[in-house]
């Protein structure tokens, strides 16, 4: 068996935490690790369990790649990267994996998860694709559907042929139907029937026999994923899918393209306190709450404050006799919302779009594969950045046309590459760089290195980078 993590999402219903760039998944939005790093323990947990895995394959995008990277080099995982080099949704992504999968020499069945989901109970968990397993090695496709605990419309529902029953052992169901999104009154319904269950997008199904049914429900998008396989490179620990072949596949989701029109379709019922973390309540309501029903993480004051959610990123946040809100600080933006009322942040995020703000695709903190940069100050003419540079890590060689740039070092040791000139820095020491000279910084130490970066010149943007070589392959 071989977990395959979709990570493609860019969760911008946790705005302003959660962007483009650096979404929802690499984030501890519940707990200290992140969704990702989460995910990624739940499979080595259920590996123990079953002790039959290959390393999993994370499907992702070029934009993540080094953060997919670092992350599972944290929690000591190897996976294969495979990197989509434009989205086209979920069923094109799972058939890619499955062309990887098969090209192992075997036909594993895949186990697929997405990235930025909460499983509180692993037991369950396990249970329950322990009952996939058997299924999706008989021939079927499986997916996981969600016992409900309320009439949520924000979910689609699958209805089982049977009635669930969290007395019973576990089995899985022949699918009748998947329906969409319900409103209040027909999600009672459903909740009152008894056979109907949340679609949790999490599958389960022998390579082989998923890529048979994509070829016959939907050929474009199983041709164009395996002809971007057959034509895809490795690039560092990565794996690049063709993009003119991928960018030919219709976008379409696997419950679209294959789910709900194979006949071959079982549902195993899961009720393990799963929550895809959609929005900011949902991270309430998975999440320890003090006496007073309040989820507060980072520098916080609560006083006659109840059932709230109040997020302090980089400096003291207070709150003052207000009930059900959610408070979240970021370094560059602050949301206040109603706890009930978060379903319409995309709202917000439309008009940071149609405004071309910046904050809604980066955070003030922009990770880079050698470390990261915090952008402190900025003017017409300047701007000033703390940047840190990981041990053994190095910036590409480039150079500048509108900006010249001076760099003091405060703490660590550098390597500066100056034109033809190379040499060391340390602390309280500095150089200039002027515009047009080729240049590139190195921590060739043992620890991080940290110094100010400053910037003047007529253009500052991050477009305005010639690169002549790059550890990363970004020239």
């Amino acid at each position: 068996m071989i977990p395959v993590i979709l990570s493609g999402g860019s969760g911008t219903r946790l705005w302003p935490l959660s962007r483009s760039n650096y979404p929802k998944q690499f984030l501890p939005i519940t707990e200290e690790k992140t969704l990702f790093q989460l995910t990624l323990e739940r499979i080595t947990k259920l590996n123990h369990a079953l002790d039959n895995f290959q390393n999993p394959i994370i499907v992702t995008n070029e934009n993540h790649r080094f953060i997919v990277a670092e992350q599972l080099r944290q929690q000591k995982l190897n996976a294969k990267i495979l990197l989509e080099p434009v989205a086209r949704n979920t069923a094109p992504a799972i058939a890619a994996a499955a062309e990887l999968a098969l090209s192992y020499g075997d036909d594993p069945v895949l186990l697929i998860l997405a990235a930025d989901h909460v499983i509180q109970q692993q037991e369950a968990f396990n249970d329950a694709v322990k009952v996939g397993l058997e299924a999706a090695e008989s021939g079927l496709l499986v997916t996981f559907g969600i016992v409900p605990t309320s009439p949520e419309v924000g979910y689609g529902y699958i209805k089982a042929s049977d009635t669930i029953s969290t007395d019973q052992a576990i089995k899985a169901c022949k699918v009748d139907q998947f329906v969409e999104k319900p409103d209040a009154q027909t999600a009672q319904q459903y909740l009152d029937q008894g056979s109907y269950l949340w679609n949790s997008g999490m599958f389960m199904f022998k390579a082989s026999v998923y890529l048979q049914e994509l070829q016959k429900f939907n050929s474009a998008i199983a041709n164009q994923a395996k002809e971007s396989f057959k034509l895809s490179k490795n690039d560092l620990d990565f794996v690049r899918l063709d993009q003119e072949s991928f960018k030919k596949s219709p976008d379409d989701s696997i419950d679209y393209a294959v789910m709900e029109k194979s006949d071959q379709v079982v549902v195993v019922p899961l009720k393990a306190n799963w929550s895809d973390v959609g929005a900011w309540k949902s991270v309430w309501e998975v999440s320890n709450k003090d006496q007073n029903g309040n989820v507060c993480r980072g520098d916080t004051i609560a006083v006659n404050t109840s059932n709230s959610l109040i997020h302090a990123d980089s400096r003291l946040v207070s709150v003052l006799g207000l009930d059900d809100v959610v408070v979240i600080e970021t370094p560059d933006a602050v949301l206040v919302a109603n706890k009930n009322k978060v379903q319409d942040i995309k709202k917000i995020v439309e008009k940071l779009k149609s405004n071309e703000r910046t904050e809604v695709d980066t955070h003030r903190k922009v990770y880079r594969p050698w470390g990261c940069y915090d952008s402190i100050d900025n003017g017409q003419r300047h701007q000033v950045k703390c940047i840190t540079v990981n041990p053994g890590q190095k910036l590409s060689l480039q150079m500048h046309h509108h900006r010249a740039e001076h760099w003091i070092v405060v703490s660590g040791t550098a390597r500066i590459h100056k034109g033809k000139e190379t040499f060391l820095l340390t602390e309280n020491e500095s150089v200039y760089i002027p515009l047009g000279e080729t240049h590139a910084l190195e921590n060739p130490g043992k620890v991080p290195l940290e110094l100010i970066e400053v910037q003047s010149g007529s253009y500052l943007g991050e477009d305005d980078i010639v690169r002549f070589e790059d550890l990363y392959g970004r020239v």
